[in-house]
């Protein structure tokens, strides 16, 4: 291994070496959902943010040229009445990068990018942060393997880029999350006050944040249960400050920063409750069949996981949460404990790094509990426990430690430089899931890893191919190149708004005209889904043919196709 990089894994903790590092790999994939962005089309549900997005910024103005005018019930209510099933949080940012980074700095050239960029860096600070605390409890070398597992798992890879809100409550909920682990560390009421504000950052993202005060109690029983006991037995409730913080900050940042709740509050607040506690239900196909309505199936997150996640990853994954609760029961002084002799840079001493697992494991299972229900819908796919995923990659950073201090035990006499088993074990792990990750571009949502045999063999084993509608990107080329000046398009699974920006980025010719009725559009889109056949009938009856003009695949996986009717072939 390189002299600089096992100087750099060995530098001490409280140098600022870290920080930078973690930067690095914050601005590294930023750069990198940059530069893969134009080769992705824009989701369904990015439409639908991006006119709440402009019709916020447009508050955003008003407030600057006549405050009193925008604070006014009616003003807030025209403006914020977009999107309000979802907090503001996101769309705000959205709004403001627009705004600033299109509008009058002229950072980004393209619309689109400058509203999905605030959902890149929120999603790289996951990784950056990944990488933090993997690196204080394991080591850098393990906290840099956690990193590259999260950011290149083709899931989220695929979310990072998007204007969306499922990465960006990823990384939220990871951030409130170690702040509180940071509070419990070290006295005052710094890391309190920040886990409050987070929190309520938190809760202005998305509903995933209702779970998190749940699993940080769980955690604070689990690990100090037995002073907690005695604490009782003495008539004490010894509740930690950060408890409080959360529930005296918290819901005040949330209300701040979400005006469409500063009037008839309760009500907006029960029918933003309800909205998601009583979502309905939309398709999903699993295994061959399509559900739309409860019971769903219980294997579905599981199966899913294990199916989208690189199996490396997951293996690790599993080593890492054995040693670490195999080590948990051991004394705080054992030297088996293979994290801190593998890496003396790991500082994080054995009753924080115990809380971390505790931590880390009541995370992920508040993130998969909903699945636990047969009455959850499960239209998303993977995003709705994406949360899970940061702490799945940080227990994959203690697998990587196990790992590589068992190979250092069976090989260090054998090798002059011992460092190169790491780096060697570090290839192995990461290689896979990079190369996967970059071959999943930009059909993200079709990707799937060889344990159920890739694209072909997920379809053959009727798991859903695509939703979202996002693939109309993979035929701009076709329908700049090919489609009569003035064609009407039915764009199908695609939100109009999402045509639009397309055509707004220079994607899509400006002379199309997007539909969604197939009877009066010359071309048509179909995104493959098995409920939606009766759209692809009603095109073969509506254009007379059977047969598309064009098809785009994925891995031999067909995704997206393109009707003309013949009259338009004919011009």
């Amino acid at each position: 291994m390189p002299r600089f990089v096992v100087r750099f894994l060995r530098w001490p903790k409280e140098r600022a070496a870290d920080r930078f590092f973690a930067l690095g790999l914050a601005s590294a994939y930023v750069l990198l959902l940059l530069g893969t962005v134009r080769d992705l089309g824009y989701a369904r549900d990015e439409g639908f943010y991006f006119h709440a997005a402009r019709s916020y910024e447009a508050w955003f103005d008003l407030l600057l040229r006549s405050p009193q005018q925008a604070l006014q019930k009616s003003t807030i209510d025209a403006y914020w009445s977009a999107n309000h099933e979802h907090p503001a949080l996101m769309k705000s940012l959205f709004a403001l990068s627009h705004k600033f980074l299109f509008s009058s700095w002229h950072v980004f050239t393209h619309p689109g990018t400058a509203y999905r960029f605030p959902g890149m860096l929120v999603s790289s600070m996951a990784v950056a942060l990944v990488y933090s605390w993997g690196s204080r409890v394991y080591g850098r070398a393990a906290g840099l393997i956690a990193a590259v597992s999260l950011g290149m798992m083709p899931r989220v890879f695929y979310h990072s880029h998007l204007a969306c809100f499922d990465m960006p409550v990823a990384a939220m909920w990871l951030v409130t999350t170690y702040a509180y682990w940071c509070s419990l560390r070290k006295k005052g009421l710094v890391w309190p006050v920040i886990t409050g504000v987070l929190y309520g950052l938190l809760l202005n993202t998305k509903h995933n944040a209702w779970l998190l005060p749940g699993a940080l109690a769980a955690h604070f029983v689990l690990t100090e249960h037995r002073k907690l006991w005695q604490e009782l037995k003495r008539g004490r409730l010894p509740i930690p400050s950060v408890f409080f913080a959360m529930l005296l900050i918290g819901p005040p940042i949330f209300y701040a920063g979400w005006p469409w709740i500063w009037h008839d509050t309760l009500e907006r607040l029960s029918a933003y409750a309800r909205f998601h506690l009583q979502h309905e239900y939309y398709n999903m196909e699993f295994l061959g069949r399509t559900y739309w309505k409860p019971p769903m199936p219980r294997l579905y997150a599981p199966l899913m996981t294990a199916a989208t996640v690189p199996a490396v990853t997951l293996a690790l994954f599993g080593i890492g949460l054995f040693d670490g609760f195999r080590t948990r029961r051991a004394d705080a002084s054992s030297a088996s404990d293979p994290a801190s002799a593998s890496d003396p840079a790991s500082s994080t001493n054995h009753d924080d790094r115990r809380s971390a697992l505790v931590l880390w494991v009541v995370c992920m299972l508040a993130s998969y509990a909903p699945w636990l229900s047969t009455d959850t819908p499960i239209f998303g796919g993977t995003k709705h426990w994406i949360t899970a995923y940061p702490f799945l990659c940080l227990f994959a950073a203690g697998g990587f430690a196990f790992a590589s201090q068992r190979l250092r035990d069976l090989f260090a006499q054998k090798l002059r430089r011992p460092g190169w088993i790491e780096a060697c074990l570090a290839l192995s792990v990461t290689l896979g899931p990079v190369v996967m990750t970059l071959h999943s571009h930009p059909w993200g949502l079709s990707a799937y890893t060889p344990l159920v045999g890739g694209a072909p063999g997920a379809a053959s084993l009727g798991l859903n191919r695509t939703f979202w509608g996002y693939t109309t990107g993979s035929l701009q080329a076709y329908l700049n190149e090919h489609v009569p000046a003035g064609a009407r398009v039915y764009v199908h699974d695609t939100a109009l708004q999402s045509w639009e920006l397309m055509q707004q980025d220079g994607r899509i010719r400006s002379d199309l005209s997007g539909t969604l009725d197939i009877a009066s559009s010359d071309v048509a889109l179909y995104h493959d889904e098995p409920h939606m056949g009766r759209v692809e009938y009603q095109i073969w009856v509506a254009y007379g043919t059977v047969t598309p003009t064009e098809v785009r695949s994925y891995d031999g996986v067909p995704v997206v196709w393109l009707y003309e009717r013949p009259s338009v072939n004919s011009r």
